[in-house]
């Protein structure tokens, strides 16, 4: 039977760029061994559309910072802003064990937001699944969670992180949606929502079976999933999931 420790952080995210690594760094300081953490959307630095040279810059600081918060054996996801031939992109970077072993791009820009007229949309192809130790993941950033044929690219996997920035005013879509992946995809979904003014908050642990773990009022969301759920819920309700 395998386990894992699971924080879903749900912090606001400021202005200082550095205050926003040392509260990612401290959580990472203080958490198990072995332990998976997951950060809010853009919790380095926000969507800084003003700053978004300054922004790629300290990504550069903050990888090698969280590639060495991640050694003993704990594993970072985070989104960061990064410049690449000359266009910025919303890149979600998995940090296990002081290795970068998984990046993809956000490909699908929240238009309501501004997104598209600042970053460039990530390519398809990057949006595939990913090992820690054992485990089969995958990963959807935020608005990508309404699009449903993003959820079948993910069909398979056991567990599902969704760092987010959303807003207050869709609180029940947010919440709605990673219960329904959650159910859908019969595997466990972990979500993180920033906890600033118009955000939503919501960041949630979510098993197999819809049991959500949630608290609005705490900045860190703590649970051990047991993946064996995963198995139990695909051979009673068999839906032809496959990895």
């Amino acid at each position: 039977m395998t386990s894992k420790k699971i924080y879903s952080l749900q912090i606001k995210t400021k202005q200082d760029f550095s205050q926003n690594l040392q509260a990612i760094l401290e959580v990472a300081k203080s958490s198990d061994e072995g332990s998976v953490i997951l950060t809010p959307e853009l919790a380095l630095s926000g969507f800084c559309y003003q700053k978004m040279d300054k922004a790629d810059e300290f990504s550069k600081l903050a990888t090698q910072e969280l590639l060495e918060a991640s050694l003993g054996g704990r594993t970072i996801i985070t989104t960061m802003i990064e410049k690449k031939n000359h266009k910025f992109y919303n890149n979600l970077k998995v940090f296990c064990n002081g290795e970068l072993i998984h990046k993809q791009a956000k490909h699908e820009l929240f238009l309501l937001g501004d997104e598209h007229l600042h970053f460039a949309s990530g390519g398809l192809n990057e949006m595939i699944p990913f090992k820690i130790g054992n485990i089969t993941c995958g990963a959807l950033i935020c608005f990508e969670l309404r699009f449903i044929d993003l959820w079948k690219r993910l069909s398979g996997v056991e567990v599902i992180f969704v760092p987010a920035q959303w807003g207050k005013a869709r609180k029940e879509h947010f919440e709605t949606l990673c219960k329904a992946l959650a159910i859908a995809n019969q595997c466990f979904v972990v979500a993180s929502g920033g906890a600033n003014l118009q955000m939503a908050k919501s960041s949630a642990i979510i098993t197999p079976y819809g049991k959500v773990y949630a608290d609005d009022e705490a900045q860190v969301i703590s649970h051990t999933i047991e993946l064996d759920e995963v198995e139990k819920m695909r051979k009673y309700i068999n839906i032809r999931l496959t990895q």
